[in-house]
């Protein structure tokens, strides 16, 4: 047997604090030697963080890298332990994003990336050249001041592995991994036996399964040790990193590390015999074959061992499950370590949320309310930092710290439910009761008073009173009356948030949340600068459909019975009067369902559908009940809201990055902003298809669409299309 133990890490680094960075990587190379581990693997770019984005142009930060690694690097921190750390390095005029793999005070080699992400949130060649040389290592010169310091003039530079006396290590950064031909490919064929690949990976709902299964597949006809390190928390910005660090051997998990996870530092420890790894290769006929005639990747030497012999006190690591979260656990647990990283990194003394007793603000409040019980079980399991940055958040005097998450919630959460005349009695009791399950500081408030000053301004400027259209008045009007009272309510929010811990005699300020989700967002069904414009918004990017189902998921499991009550209620914006004949509904005002809005944004996003490539989808989808005009009039209502509308995303308030179709504006779905919401190109060719179409019978069956856009129901019932410039009380606004 060959025995080695290896160590992988979760760190929750923060962008740019090269002090917390360097911390947190010291403490995670003791916790791994403690262990016995002889391979430690940190997360991508953990010096810097993974998120500096155009911070990477400036060359302090990456002298201020270099600081960090010879900081490390001449203290005892590498004795005896190969430790991998990731960070940029300029060679020549090129910035690379490297891991610097380092052995006893010495640096190995330095292994720039080849594959860059540059999709999605990911833009690495704007910072970064991928390295192409892929047929030998260079002789890269050390700055001076490291070389003087650790006596040492220069190290391989690019693509290779280190052959130790007993094993070959490699490493394989982030996207290399899912590229068509993974880099893992050629380095198995050239006897490396350990893959380090060190991650910046965000939190995505149900894409977890897809990473690991990429771990699994990398080793299971290829054998050998895969490590996986990964940030965990949010550096800066609206990812969250959900570490999920972990080994794999020949295909089996043996070592798993969280999620969700409040710790800034997870150490992830496995024991393996490589053996097995050789035993594998050896058996798979095709393997062997292609071994002997692979292209020869380069190499270091290093005449050290890093295994040991057969030890019954050196117990392997067996397979387990794979631990998977539901996707309303995800909801929970992502969202409300992300909250608690930017509560403790901003100098807020808490938050401030306007809750209106409807779904979207009450997700926001439970996973508040799910943040202040992660704080409390963190503080109960021995988390000597949590509880150090809850002692100064809710200001804790006298030795006293949180046992109890109603109690720390009363200290750093406020709710006001902003009631006018427009307001039903359920939702103020709603808004109450779940506030008192939290354990929130509550306020009722009425606008009424601030919108008739307004309202009285605007007759007093142009001696006209507009009127709701229930009471005869025009769109115009009804809309206007809405958006006032929208926007008295977020200015009343920010005003609260800066001056209610002074009326408690409290320093600081509150961050405002807003509660805004996907589905509104992608349709514009919001109104510019109201309750939605706020300093951040952990369910920006969550579809209405998965919001229900986490309030059920939460009346039960967080304690909360009151939001299956919310649930329960249709979705309505309450700015209009209520009366026996007519009460305002949002999928009546928008035109279209929330489950129609989720098959929508799927297809706009992440199927890439122009109008006419949505209809031609929907034909398909929606054909057994619906004819092609019917089709084309829902595709063509969407796309015209959807241009109008689309101006609103370049101010949407900063969001917790959740869902895979998600328009925000900021780095994921950068599109224009001014459109031709008339489409004349696109809608004509759709009603010459239709045209075409008519008298034809549409064959209906559940396309395999269906199932890969994720969607519970295929939301065609419900809803007809009403006509433009009626029932849309935020159109453009």
């Amino acid at each position: 047997m060959r025995l080695l133990k290896v160590a992988t890490c979760n760190l929750n680094q923060w962008s740019m604090d090269f002090e917390c960075n360097l911390k947190n990587i010291k403490e995670s190379i003791s916790k791994a030697k403690e262990s016995g581990a002889v391979i430690r693997l940190g997360p991508e770019l953990e010096i810097t963080g993974y998120g500096c984005e155009d911070h990477f142009l400036e060359l302090d930060t990456v002298n201020h890298a270099w600081e960090c690694l010879k900081d490390i690097l001449l203290g005892d921190w590498t004795d005896g332990i190969l430790c991998s750390f990731g960070m940029p390095v300029l060679k020549g005029s090129e910035r690379y994003n490297c891991q610097v793999l380092c052995l006893n005070r010495k640096i190995i080699m330095i292994r720039p990336k080849m594959w860059l992400a540059n999709d999605g949130n990911y833009r690495e060649l704007r910072w970064f050249t991928a390295w192409k040389q892929k047929d030998q290592l260079l002789d890269f010169q050390l700055p001076n001041e490291i070389s003087e310091a650790l006596s040492q003039k220069s190290v391989p530079f690019g693509y290779g592995f280190i052959q130790f006396l007993d094993t070959a290590v490699a490493a394989e950064i982030c996207e290399e991994l899912f590229t068509p031909i993974p880099v893992h490919a050629d380095l198995a064929l050239n006897g490396v036996e350990v893959f380090m690949n060190a991650s910046g990976s965000h939190h995505q709902l149900r894409k977890l399964d897809n990473r690991i299964l990429a771990f699994i597949s990398a080793t299971h006809t290829r054998g050998g040790v895969y490590m996986y390190s990964n940030q965990q928390g949010c550096d800066g910005g609206r990812l969250y990193f959900d570490g999920c660090s972990c080994v794999v051997v020949n295909g089996d998990m043996i070592a798993q590390g969280s999620q969700f996870s409040l710790k800034d530092v997870e150490v992830v420890v496995a024991q393996v015999d490589l053996d097995a790894v050789a035993s594998l290769r050896g058996s798979i006929s095709s393997f062997q074959e292609q071994a002997s005639c692979k292209t020869r990747v380069s190499s270091v030497a290093v005449p050290y061992s890093l295994c040991q012999h057969f030890n019954l006190k050196l117990p392997l690591s067996s397979p387990l499950k794979i631990s998977y979260h539901s996707p309303e656990e995800e909801i929970a647990f992502g969202p409300g370590c992300w909250l608690w990283d930017y509560l403790r990194r901003s100098g807020a003394s808490g938050f401030l949320l306007p809750l209106s007793g409807g779904a979207d603000s009450s997700s926001v409040a439970a996973i508040v309310g799910c943040m202040c019980q992660l704080v409390v079980k963190e503080i109960a399991n021995g988390d000597e930092q949590v509880k150090a940055d809850a002692i100064r958040i809710g200001h804790y005097t006298n030795g006293q710290f949180p046992t109890d998450s109603k109690e720390f919630a009363k200290r750093i959460f406020y709710t006001v439910f902003m009631g006018s005349e427009n307001s039903s009695e359920e939702t103020k009791t709603l808004a109450k009761k779940l506030a008192d399950e939290i354990g929130s500081w509550h306020l009722d408030v009425s606008i009424d008073s601030v919108v008739s000053a307004f309202l009285s301004l605007f007759q007093t400027l142009t001696g006209k009173q507009p009127r709701y259209k229930i009471d005869g008045g025009s769109n115009i009007e009804n809309l206007g009356l809405q958006n006032i009272q929208a926007r008295i309510r977020m200015v009343l929010a920010f005003m609260l948030a800066s001056l209610l811990p002074w009326v408690h005699s409290k320093p600081g300020f509150y961050l405002v949340l807003g509660s805004s989700n996907v589905d509104e967002g992608l349709r514009g069904y919001l109104t510019k600068y109201d309750c939605s414009s706020a300093d951040i918004n952990p369910i920006g990017s969550i579809c209405k459909q998965d919001l229900r189902t986490f309030l059920r998921w939460a009346a039960i499991h967080l304690g909360y019975s009151s939001l299956a009550e919310i649930e329960a209620a249709p979705p309505t914006a309450e700015l209009e009067p209520i009366r026996s004949n007519y009460s305002q509904l949002d999928e009546v005002d928008m035109g279209m369902t929330y489950e129609e809005l989720s098959v929508y944004g799927r297809l706009r996003k992440i199927f890439r559908c122009g109008p006419l490539s949505m209809f031609k989808n929907l034909c398909y989808r929606w054909g057994g009940r619906l004819t092609p005009s019917e089709v084309a009039d829902k595709v063509k209502y969407f796309f015209k809201y959807y241009s109008i509308n689309r101006h609103k995303m370049t101010v949407l308030t900063p969001s917790y990055h959740a869902e895979s179709y998600s328009p925000e504006d900021n780095r994921f779905d950068l599109r224009q902003f001014l459109y031709n919401a008339r489409w004349p190109y696109q809608f004509r060719k759709i009603d010459e298809l239709v045209n075409e179409l008519d008298g034809q019978k549409v064959p209906f069956k559940e396309s395999s669409d269906h199932e890969k856009m994720g969607s519970t129901s295929d939301g065609g019932g419900g809803m007809g299309v009403i006509a433009a410039g009626s029932g849309n009380p935020k159109a453009g606004l």
